[in-house]
């Protein structure tokens, strides 16, 4: 009897195991007969008949994941967390909806953001269906699907199916032409900024016809004018650009009752990426396809909404349930990236902004590592003290096992504080590369201003003065620079005389002559005041970027890229500081563009932290966490609370990069824009949670350098670090930690020998505030805390007139931090 039984359960399991992989053959993942009566003898019925009944997409998702993947009817929205590995659930989602026979390939709609990303979800569902993907036609970009479906009903929106997709230098041009037409001065009114009101008129699924009355004075009042001649110009030439994709396919779904519900028909089910990246337009795309069936999943997190800037609406997302009653929401929260406590970090961090579903990471990982806060004096120590960091890290002098360089990045919120890492990582020989953008010394307005540096120093630089004839645009055209070249070449001539000589011969006329002797003339005059050696260099070099007109351009250039411009001459100017002249910079730079890339070597990454989203790094250095900076006081003025929050999922981004080390760095005072300023410690260090925090000082930093600064509007405040005994949550307390004995790496011993200890060294053998200018000498030598060394050049009552070292001239008033003694 028992064996009869055995038998019958045996032909049970088998008929389904036989059934289950009937299904997968059919699929091309079919194994044989024999394989399976091999199975069911060695691991048992029950066990091997579960193991064959889930599909290999289901294994290894958590509950949450599993819960996500399989209820198929209705919206769903999966709030996925940091690292809970959202792309694997929502893969396995669609392969589910094949696998079950609940649609076909071709019935699916799956949109993401990036080519990248499409490339990676299509390699995904390979593993798990086989060739299966290839009968995908609707997986990609929004502007890919987009794009196919406006060819295929081009002639609702009044085009022809070959269509052309301007690019930006296109639409530029073609908007340029347009401004011309009306008569309107460009470079007040520039084509750029004109662009982008209509981008993100586009992007807010805005025709002409549809733009309010508050926004009609855009561009001097006459953007809606220019935005209708532009739209008509395109229907003309037969082209679009990328916003019209969607704004065209929107408008032909809302227009034609019978082709939309054709489209809500055939997609069966739809699914999107990065939901909470998505703008108005798409937003609405999405919702009139799904308004039929309402088999739709999105897959998201509002706590990384963070491209506001390029009009992402984290709304989309947050009324994700009203939109669709019914939902079904699945929060993803078990982390598989991250150790605990930069997750708690993280999640006590992002818990302060008020818009927002709520959320809790958690992870099974063991490992330790707090987060590490670290104060510095300045941004220089802090590029410093990183730099030593980074190579104690890549050679397990920290007590953990080494992290290879690139396992390490730094992470800014602004790309011109990149200048003092590279300066810093060049000259201790640490590869590094930028990712996300040029290196700083090879963005296009640091290459143009230092050309101008070069042209005034050495006047036979050709390359340089050919590459700022017509920057910004002095009415000379490219047949007119060709010839100059071209008698640069007859005449064997540096093309600085050659242009002298085309203006006496006649060569260059009306506008355009003006133009190049006024360039011609500025030269001369730049060339003697270097020359001259009188007014610091940096001074020499912003009057040089101004008095040509450059900096002006970027002024008058309304693009969302001309503030970042503006801010990185600035601090190419800042950064000429630490030269005594000119060609001395100069020099350096051409040392710092000799020390290319090499390939085949481990190289330190550096990039903003808005292009590090869906990245992850073992080591993560934040620095430059200041109010003003980060968050940023640009998006504060401009958008306010709601960019206050944007900036905070900034911050969120940051640390959740994070898998085992996480440094938050901030300073008292930072040189921004030319001057020094005295920084607070970001609010968002106030979010974060006594458990998951190490505060740390390094060896460069002496306690009593915070002294001065009195602003106490953080927990982890400059005074706290000389505090030494309290409580966390209201003023913390401070373990000073003497990282160079710890450590002994030797980045740090060299750094301990320098003269950057040295200062620290004369800032505690010698009482601040001891000398004020009434007990100073004319000729004796003093020290100030954010100037350096000086020499102290006339005294008039409480105020003395110092000239620093590197700072220059600056009137010193009683109370100010001086110290005299024993000084080099």
């Amino acid at each position: 009897m028992l064996k009869a039984i055995c038998s019958s359960t045996k032909s049970f399991y088998r008929m389904v195991l036989m059934q289950n992989e009937s299904e997968k053959k059919n699929l091309g993942t079919g194994v044989s007969n024999n394989l399976l009566d091999n199975e069911l003898n060695t691991t048992g019925l029950a066990a091997a008949a579960m193991r064959h009944l889930q599909p290999s997409y289901l294994e290894g998702l958590n509950e949450m994941q599993q819960q996500g993947v399989l209820n198929l009817d209705g919206p769903v929205l999966m709030l996925a967390g940091a690292g809970t590995g959202k792309t694997r659930a929502l893969t396995a989602r669609i392969a589910h909806i094949i696998n079950s026979g609940k649609a076909k390939p071709n019935q699916i709609l799956a949109v993401t953001f990036t080519n990248k990303a499409a490339i990676e979800m299509k390699a995904r569902i390979s593993l798990f269906l086989g060739d299966v993907v290839e009968g995908m036609p609707w997986l990609g970009t929004f502007h890919s699907i987009c794009s196919k479906m406006l060819r295929i009903n081009a002639e609702i929106a009044g085009l022809n199916s070959d269509f052309t997709i301007l690019d930006v230098d296109d639409q530029l041009r073609l908007l340029k032409q347009l401004i011309r037409l009306e008569k309107i001065d460009e470079k007040r009114w520039p084509p750029r900024s004109l662009a982008h009101i209509i981008d993100n008129w586009k992007n807010r699924a805005l025709s002409p016809e549809k733009v309010s009355d508050t926004d009609s004075n855009l561009f001097d009042g006459n953007a809606v004018k220019l935005y209708t001649m532009y739209q008509d110009r395109l229907k003309t030439l037969n082209a679009v650009d990328f916003g019209d994709l969607l704004l065209h396919v929107l408008y032909i779904l809302q227009k034609d009752a019978g082709l939309l519900e054709k489209y809500q028909s055939t997609f069966k089910y739809i699914l999107v990426d990065e939901y909470q990246d998505t703008n108005v337009a798409q937003y609405l795309w999405l919702r009139l396809l799904a308004q039929k069936k309402k088999n739709i999943c999105c897959v998201g997190d509002d706590d990384q909404s963070i491209y506001g800037w390029r009009g992402a609406e984290v709304g989309n997302i947050l009324r994700f349930e009203k939109d669709f009653p019914d939902a079904k929401v699945f929060r993803l929260e078990q982390n598989y990236r991250s150790n605990k406590h930069i997750l708690s970090a993280a999640s006590n961090l992002i818990k302060a902004n008020s818009s927002r579903l709520g959320k809790t990471l958690w992870t099974e990982s063991k490992k330790e590592g707090k987060v590490r806060l670290v104060g510095h004096w300045n941004g220089e120590e802090e590029a410093r003290w990183i730099g030593e960091e980074i190579e104690a890290l890549a050679r397990g002098t920290r007590g953990y096992d080494p992290v290879p360089l690139d396992e390490q990045v730094i992470l800014v919120r602004a790309s011109f504080q990149m200048r003092a890492f590279e300066e810093r990582f060049v000259s201790i020989g640490l590869p590094y590369e930028v990712i996300g953008g040029p290196r700083f010394y090879e963005r296009l307005e640091i290459r143009d201003a230092i050309a101008y540096l070069r042209i005034a120093t050495s006047p036979t630089d050709s390359l340089a003065f050919e590459r700022i004839i017509n920057t910004p645009k002095r009415g000379l055209g490219e047949r007119t620079v060709q010839e100059l070249n071209k008698k640069s070449r007859e005449k064997n001539l540096p093309l600085l005389k050659s242009a002298r000589l085309a203006i006496s011969d006649g060569t260059v006329v009306g506008k355009g002559k003006y133009e190049l002797t006024q360039l011609l003339d500025k030269i001369d005059l730049w060339k003697k005041i270097i020359s001259e050696d009188e007014k610091p260099p940096f001074e020499i070099a912003a009057s040089i970027l101004d008095e040509s007109g450059y900096t002006e351009m970027w002024k008058n250039d309304n693009s969302p890229t001309s503030p970042g411009r503006l801010d990185n001459l600035k601090e190419l100017i800042d950064a000429i500081k630490d030269f005594d002249n000119i060609p001395g910079f100069l020099e350096h730079i051409s040392l710092m563009m000799e020390n290319e890339r090499q390939d085949g070597i481990a190289k330190l990454k550096i990039m903003t932290l808005h292009a590090a989203k869906g990245l992850e790094f073992f080591a993560v250095f934040l620095p430059g966490w200041e109010d003003g900076l980060f968050p940023s006081q640009r998006s504060l003025d401009e958008t306010g609370l709601k960019g206050l929050e944007e900036e905070r999922r900034l911050a969120y981004v940051g640390i959740t990069r994070a898998i085992q080390h996480c440094t938050i760095s901030f300073t008292a005072n930072r040189r921004i824009y030319n001057n020094w300023q005295s920084a607070i410690p970001s609010r968002f260090l106030d979010n974060l949670s006594k458990e998951d925090v190490e505060v740390i000082v390094p060896p460069t930093l002496n306690q009593s350098r915070f002294a001065g600064n009195d602003r106490n509007v953080s927990r982890f405040g400059s005074q706290e670090f000389n505090k030494a005994d309290n409580d966390f949550n209201s003023t913390p307390k401070i373990v000073v930690k003497n990282t160079v004995d710890k450590y002994q790496s030797p980045g740090l011993r060299r750094m301990a020998t320098t003269n950057h200890l040295e200062r620290s060294n004369i800032s505690s053998k010698v009482p601040l505030n001891q000398a004020t200018p009434s007990d100073l000498e004319i000729g004796e030598k003093v020290f100030h805390q954010k100037f350096g060394y000086g020499k102290v050049k006339d005294i008039d009552h409480d105020t003395a007139t110092i000239e620093f070292k590197k700072a220059g001239l600056k009137k010193v008033k009683s109370g100010y931090l001086l110290s005299k003694g024993k000084l080099p």
